[in-house]
C-alpha cells in the first residue's frame, strides 16, 4: 500500500513536471509578450489622441504659408515687378549696366526667377535702393546669389563718394496659380509612379 501511494506520488509530480511545468513556461511567455503588447498600445493610444490637435496645427500652418505665398507676386504681376525693381534701381541714382532676366524655374510651390545684373552708384545709392524695393506694394524676395561688390574701375581703393559696382544674379519669386499647382502635383503623381516601377 505504501508503494502504491509512493508510486502514485511519483506519477504526480512526473505529470506536474509534464503538464504543468511547460504550460507555466507558456504562461509566462505569454505574460511577458501581453506586457509587450500593452507598452506598444499605450504608445499608441497616446500618439491617437495627439493626432487630432496635430492635424489642427498642420492646417494652421498650411493657412498660414498659403497666405504668405499670396502676398508673394502673382505670374500676370512678375513682368510689372521686374520693371518696379528696375525703375527704382534708377529713381536711385544707380546705373543699370546691366539688368537681364533670366529663364523661370518652377518649385514645388513657388517659381524662381533670376536676373543677372550689375549696377553702378554710391553706397548711399545702393541704401536708397534696398529701402526702395523694400516698400513697393508686393512682398519682393531678392536673395543674392554670387553677389560681388568693389569700387569701380578696378583700383580696389574704395574713395568717400566713389562709384561701387555690384555685379551677380539676385532671384525673385512669385506664387504658383491654381492650375500650375495643379501641373506640378500632376508631374510629382508621376515621378511617384515611375520611382515605383523602377523600383521593382
Amino acid at each position: 500500500m505504501v508503494f502504491c501511494a509512493v508510486l502514485a506520488f511519483l506519477i504526480l509530480i512526473l505529470a506536474y513536471l509534464l503538464v504543468v511545468s511547460g504550460q507555466r513556461e507558456e504562461l509566462a511567455t505569454l505574460e511577458s509578450r501581453e506586457s509587450t503588447l500593452r507598452g506598444d498600445f499605450e504608445k499608441e493610444q497616446q500618439r491617437a489622441a495627439n493626432l487630432e490637435p496635430l492635424k489642427q496645427q498642420l492646417a494652421q500652418m498650411e493657412q498660414v504659408l498659403q497666405q504668405m505665398l499670396r502676398q508673394l507676386p502673382s505670374k500676370t504681376e512678375m513682368p510689372d515687378l521686374i520693371i518696379d525693381v528696375s525703375q527704382t534701381a534708377l529713381s536711385s541714382g544707380l546705373n543699370n549696366e546691366l539688368f537681364q532676366p533670366g529663364a523661370e524655374s518652377v518649385k514645388e510651390f513657388y517659381a524662381e526667377k533670376p536676373i543677372a545684373l550689375r549696377l553702378v552708384g554710391s553706397y548711399h545709392q545702393f541704401g536708397a535702393f534696398v529701402s526702395g524695393v523694400a516698400s513697393l506694394p508686393r512682398v519682393v524676395i531678392l536673395t543674392m546669389h554670387d553677389i560681388n561688390l568693389k569700387p569701380k574701375g578696378g583700383s580696389g581703393v574704395i574713395s568717400p563718394g566713389g562709384a561701387l559696382e555690384l555685379s551677380g544674379t539676385v532671384k525673385t519669386y512669385r506664387y504658383l496659380d491654381d492650375t500650375e499647382l495643379e501641373e506640378q502635383e500632376r508631374l510629382a503623381a508621376e515621378a511617384e509612379k515611375g520611382k515605383k516601377k523602377g523600383g521593382r
